[in-house]
Formats: C-alpha cells, sequence, structure tokens
C-alpha cells in the first residue's frame, strides 16, 4: 500500500484482538468457529484431496487453518503461515511447534512457492483507509498469491451484496464481478465464484496448469 499506516493500524487491530480474545475466531476478528469452518470449507476446494500439497496461508493469524487440514485428513507435506502481525505469528510458532513442515514467517520475501495459496478475511478490516487504495492492495496481494502459488489460489472477501443496514465503514466489501473478471483476465483461464453458502461473503478459486 502506498501509506504504510493503514497497514500498521491493522497490525494494531489484530494485536488488540488477540490480546483480549485470544487463539480463537474472535481473536482474529470472526464472530463464530462455525462460520470460520463455513469459510475454510470453501477456500480447500482448491486443493487435490487425493495428492499430497503444500500450501501458504495468506494472512495466517494463529494458524488455524492447520488444524483444519488436520481435521479433514489433507495430508500437507509444507505449510508456510504468512502474516504481518508479529503478535500472531509468536502465537503460531508457539501452538504449531514440533509439527513437520509447518512454519510461519512475516517476510512475504522469504516465503517459497507453494503448491497452493489460500487467503481468508484477508481482507475484510480496512479501517480507515478508503476503498480505492484498498482495491489496489487487495490486487497487489493477489498477484503475490499468484506468484507464490504453482496449483492455484482461493481467497474470500465479504460481498457488496451485503444488507445495507447491516454494513459498516471499517470493513471492506469487494465486488465478486470484478474480482472473477481480475482473476480470469490475469491469472487463469479456470476461476470459480462461490457465492451460494448464507454468508455475506464469496469465494474465489484460481485452478492453474501444473
Amino acid at each position: 500500500m502506498k501509506n504504510q499506516n493503514h497497514l500498521e493500524n491493522i497490525r494494531k487491530y489484530f494485536d488488540t484482538t488477540l490480546k483480549t480474545h485470544g487463539p480463537s475466531p474472535r481473536g482474529v476478528d470472526w464472530n463464530t468457529e462455525e462460520a470460520r469452518d463455513t469459510r475454510f470449507e470453501q477456500l480447500i476446494k482448491i486443493i487435490a484431496p487425493s495428492q499430497t500439497f503444500s500450501i501458504l496461508d495468506y494472512g495466517c493469524g494463529y494458524g488455524a487453518l492447520t488444524d483444519y487440514l488436520r481435521k479433514k485428513s489433507l495430508n500437507f507435506s509444507q505449510f508456510m503461515g504468512y502474516d504481518i502481525a508479529e503478535s500472531m505469528i509468536s502465537v503460531a510458532r508457539e501452538r504449531y511447534a514440533g509439527i513437520p513442515g509447518v512454519a510461519f514467517t512475516t517476510l512475504i520475501d522469504e516465503v517459497s512457492t507453494y503448491d497452493y495459496a489460500t487467503a481468508c478475511g484477508v481482507f475484510n478490516m480496512k479501517i480507515n483507509a478508503d476503498k480505492k487504495e484498498w482495491d489496489e492492495f487487495v490486487i497487489h496481494s493477489l498477484t503475490e498469491m499468484d506468484a507464490h502459488s504453482r496449483l492455484g489460489f482461493s481467497v474470500n472477501f465479504l460481498t457488496k451484496y451485503s444488507d445495507p443496514d447491516k454494513m459498516r465503514s471499517d470493513l471492506y466489501y469487494a465486488d465478486p464481478c470484478f474480482l472473477f473478471d481480475y482473476c480470469k483476465t490475469h491469472f487463469s483461464k479456470n476461476v470459480a465464484l462461490l457465492h451460494d453458502y448464507n454468508l455475506f461473503d464469496f469465494t474465489i478459486l484460481v485452478r492453474k496448469s501444473d
């Protein structure tokens, strides 16, 4: 982002949620574990379930996707969690210490290329950033996810089709049609838009040839 103060505001926001609620769905600003798992369920549709894979969790928080993948018996050889909040990464490293193939970092430049990349709720909280600037941040981040994935990536957003009376000025509501078109024209011909799981958000799956 041009204004790094916005990212610093995001770091501070999630430092506070983690300190208040601990490593839990509320600690990363999800309402419930059930809603979080519904979103995870959509995101992991990018993964070929019969294969061992490596994955980058872009904006990993305290690493909850690790538990979800293991619960679903999806066999990852490497799991790299990336997050801008050092507090989240510190908790994740402690929480998953000793699990083979699992690592966490705050430095995207040190991240290798993985079979898949995924991002859950990373772009929802914009705080006081204006929409144009956040749009640019989203495109930059999707480009990073594309660069760090071999087989594809998945990402979710709050939708602009949310009920108007429930929308908040500090949240980012994305246009699913615009992002579908952008991914289709910039990253892959094989793009899916999932907007049918009874939450006020949507998921995009970008599949690439291996």
